[in-house]
């Protein structure tokens, strides 16, 4: 392996336990260390690679983040060209924004549950750093979807709509971090590996809630 290859894998193999630690333990409760001995890595590869655990946190979330953003305008961008000039229909609005995270469940390569998880964990834990990576890396995406939903939903305040957002991505992570839940509640009578049936159910319950 040459000395670039090297690096490039060193570089994958500490994302990659460092998604996976995040994910299981939370941002906060994971430790360098942790992550150092479990990458089988020294603390320098990281500072080289990274800096700091900040950066790596915001390295993690960026790598599979800016696909899923841009498949989120990409299905909204549709459902807009589809209503022209009418009423956006408020499902076609929750399916852009919930599906492309669902969806990425079922794909190892994008980061499988892992990743999942670790979005669920973003939107559950309360940190100024994450408040940054939310402002830094979903800013645009919030604006066009808030703007989709007042399309939407027009009788709704604006005040409301936020609310009503807030509320679908607390639902949507909530969903994404305690799969497992449901399944118990209810005796194996709820399929969580079902993601296209979740995707629905959310979505049927997300838009009776935004026109209330």
């Amino acid at each position: 392996m040459t000395e670039s290859a090297a690096r490039v894998d060193t570089k994958q193999r500490i994302l990659d336990t460092a998604e996976r630690l995040f994910a299981e333990q939370g941002l906060a409760a994971t430790s360098l260390r942790e992550i150092i001995g479990q990458a089988q890595v020294n603390l320098a590869a990281i500072h080289y690679h990274f800096g700091s655990k900040e950066d790596l946190i915001e390295a993690v979330v960026l790598r599979r983040v800016e696909p899923v953003n841009r498949e989120r305008l990409a299905m909204l961008d549709a459902c807009e060209a589809a209503a022209a000039d009418r009423a956006l229909p408020i499902e076609g609005v929750i399916e852009a924004f919930i599906v492309p995270t669902l969806r990425v469940a079922t794909d190892p390569a994008r980061g499988g549950r892992p990743f999942v998880r670790l979005m669920g964990r973003l939107h559950t834990e309360s940190t100024d750093l994450i408040a940054l990576l939310f402002q830094k890396h979903f800013g645009v995406v919030i604006r066009r979807f808030a703007a989709a939903a007042v399309r939407a939903v027009p009788e709704a305040p604006r005040e409301e709509i936020f609310w009503r957002m807030y509320f679908a991505v607390g639902a949507m992570a909530h969903t994404l971090v305690c799969t497992e839940e449901i399944k118990a509640i209810s005796g194996g009578l709820c399929d969580t590996s079902d993601m296209d049936g979740m995707a629905r159910r959310m979505i049927r319950f997300l838009a009776a809630g935004f026109r209330s």
